[in-house]
């Protein structure tokens, strides 16, 4: 299947031959990704390996094999993993938290963990909760807090270094409607000058602020492209299956089952 090259010059994050293994089960086989400046987006069904690529990406896990390359420095070195550690900024889909901590406290936490000078830490602290909309809140205890409010403290922690790349895995879980409208344009604008990686079930987020779209499957790479790409495999379908984005989606995994079954 044609796919669409996504990236402008050298890609800030590359990967080659990454594979990763859980016991028996394969969750990344011999992939091979880059991803530039702006806003991509990670697809495919439970288990296909998402979370598998953001945690090593996020050094939080170590492949079995292959190489890991973000910001020109491979993470199987020690030094330059504890460098672009600086840098990153990291969302998992069940992140751990202090529930006595106020807002303020546990941003502060995270940014002194990320090695942000103290006198920098509480104008980045209020940037950061300002950007996901509870600046009115940055003094409450993080008890006291809705779920979906806990999560947008979880892309503020993510966000209060200015990383150069942020990855995002199911960042919109428990946000409303009109939360997840002002995430993506939070996306879009974090996009301009960063690489932002986010892995979602949810193709309308993707179809509303990414710039491009892998899907994966099985551990292996089933599409690159722009959601527009995606979109035109299902524009001539069937509209009770879904918009045409959910409907390429849908083509474009049938299309890489077929070719695997081929093989």
């Amino acid at each position: 299947m044609s796919t669409t090259t996504l990236t402008t010059g050298t890609a800030p994050v590359r990967v080659s031959g990454l594979t990763v293994r859980h016991r028996r089960t394969t969750a990344l086989d011999a992939v091979d990704l880059d991803f530039g400046t702006g806003v991509h987006g990670l697809l495919g069904p439970n288990g296909a390996g998402k979370t598998s690529l953001i945690r090593v990406l996020a050094t939080v896990a170590r492949p079995t094999s292959g190489r890991v390359e973000l910001f020109g420095g491979d993470l199987g070195n020690a030094r330059e993993r504890r460098a672009a550690r600086r840098q990153l900024g990291y969302l998992p889909q069940d992140f751990g938290y202090y529930p006595g901590f106020t807002v303020r406290e546990f941003v502060a936490y995270v940014a002194w963990l990320k090695e942000i000078p103290a006198a920098e830490t509480g104008a980045a602290v209020e940037r950061a909760v300002e950007r996901v909309g509870l600046g009115d809140r940055i003094d409450a205890k993080l008890k006291t807090l809705s779920g979906g409010m806990v999560r947008r403290v979880g892309i503020a922690q993510a966000v209060v270094n200015s990383p150069r790349l942020l990855l995002l895995d199911e960042p919109t879980a428990g946000l409303d409607p009109e939360q997840r409208v002002e995430f993506r344009s939070l996306l879009r604008e974090l996009g301009e000058e960063s690489t932002v990686v986010v892995s979602t079930h949810l193709v309308e987020d993707v179809a509303a602020a990414c710039t491009g779209v892998t899907l994966i499957e099985r551990g292996t790479i089933a599409y690159r492209g722009t959601p527009a790409s995606l979109a035109a495999l299902g524009r001539d379908g069937d509209e009770a299956d879904g918009n045409a984005i959910e409907r390429g989606y849908t083509t474009a995994l049938r299309v890489h089952r077929g070719t695997e079954a081929g093989r």
